[in-house]
């Protein structure tokens, strides 16, 4: 899948990036919920969409999780880095909160080389999903029209296999 990036860890380019006349895409900022904990983000995700895997769902207490994938130095904490806890359940996801607040703010993917800031978390970006992924997982059917991964595309060590809505 265009846009996806590959288990070698290499991420192919955005449109933006591809098109040296492309005007740049202004950072973008967000907050967990009681704001100690500031994240900016800088370019274009490499692509967004819902996750409905059980792990993403019960992290955000969601029937479904809305993700912006981003290369790690498009991530900075710009302030309360001393307030972001972390999380790892598997090798997979390392979740990061605020420790004060307990509002949950990204997911840092170290296998697949980028970072899930959550959708909700910066809220001037405008979110544009592409696909759907874990959809065999889900509990609350989509007719969007979107791409509907069984479980992860092929280039990130799932099967690619599409579902219907």
């Amino acid at each position: 899948m265009t846009g996806m990036p590959n288990r070698k860890n290499e991420t192919p380019k955005t449109p933006a990036e591809s098109d040296p006349r492309a005007p740049a895409a202004p950072p973008y900022t967000g907050a967990c919920f009681c704001g100690a904990v500031e994240v900016r983000v800088i370019g274009q995700p490499v692509v967004m969409g819902y996750c409905h895997c059980d792990s993403c769902r019960h992290w955000s207490a969601s029937p479904v999780n809305g993700f912006t994938l981003w290369k790690p130095e498009a991530v900075e904490v710009t302030r309360g880095r001393e307030q972001l806890g972390a999380y790892q359940k598997t090798e997979r996801s390392i979740r990061r909160f605020c420790r004060a607040c307990g509002g949950h703010l990204f997911t840092e993917h170290p296998t697949w080389g980028v970072t899930d800031v959550y959708a909700a978390a910066i809220p001037s970006l405008a979110f544009r999903p592409a696909l759907h992924v874990n959809y065999a997982e889900q509990v609350l059917r989509m007719i969007d029209g979107l791409p509907k991964q069984r479980d992860m595309p092929a280039e990130m060590g799932g099967s690619g296999q599409l579902v219907p809505e």
